[in-house]
């Protein structure tokens, strides 16, 4: 019989509703595209599996992951439920070559130990992604000044949404992990303080880490060494 823990992450899942964001799948896939990344992808926080699509001319095989199964998921897919929280990822060593990671790490309680899971994972010169929202924007910052939140982690975000990172902060987790080809990117969308509308896309490429919504960072985990 499952417990009160197993509803409460189920509630804290679906507050998410199993989707992204168009503008970070684009860049997402667009940012895998430009590094020639493909092969097997592990999927984790696969929501109902949009990006297997998305990623069908990179993908050779598709392996989502998440806490709960949404509707939608491909019913063809292979797909592992897991707490993220307390439990590895359920899927063997060396098992991706594309370990991708969208809109997790913010709601998880230890963002590092999630990273080495990735690490873990992924295949020597395999790629991992890793996104989350963007804290540096004038939005986010904006809500931290006036009303003493980011603009993603208000008490209607919380508990799903529970660790705020910065682009920095994904930069020192990569090269904790000895990660290498660390690039940080931005979604180049993002929305207008106070108002419903967004940026121009010209203005927000011209300043992407104040106009963007969403931060990426991609990096790639090393070969051995033929010694090891």
């Amino acid at each position: 019989m499952s417990g009160v823990g197993d509803r409460s992450l189920e509630s804290r899942a679906r507050q998410s509703l199993g989707q992204s964001g168009d503008a970070i799948y684009v860049a997402a896939v667009d940012g895998l595209q430009r590094r020639a990344a493909r092969g097997a992808v592990v999927d984790v926080g696969c929501g109902t599996g949009r990006l297997r699509t998305l990623l069908s001319r990179l993908a050779d095989s598709y392996v989502g992951v998440d806490a709960v199964r949404y509707d939608g998921f491909p019913v063809d897919a292979p797909f592992f439920a897991g707490d993220l929280n307390r439990e590895p990822i359920p899927v063997a060593d060396d098992s991706a070559d594309i370990s991708v990671s969208l809109e997790t790490i913010e709601h998880l309680e230890n963002p590092r130990a999630f990273c080495r899971e990735l690490v873990r994972i992924t295949r020597p010169g395999g790629w991992l992604l890793v996104t989350t929202p963007n804290q540096r924007s004038l939005v986010s910052l904006g809500a931290l000044l006036l009303k003493e939140h980011f603009s993603a982690f208000r008490d209607s975000s919380y508990p799903a949404h529970q660790t705020a990172l910065l682009d920095t902060d994904l930069r020192r987790i990569a090269a904790e992990n000895a990660l290498q080809d660390i690039e940080i990117e931005f979604t180049c969308v993002g929305r207008i303080p106070l108002a419903a509308a967004f940026y121009p896309r010209a203005v927000s490429q011209a300043f992407p880490r104040s106009l963007s919504d969403n931060v990426l960072l991609f990096a790639r985990k090393p070969l051995r060494n033929h010694a090891d």
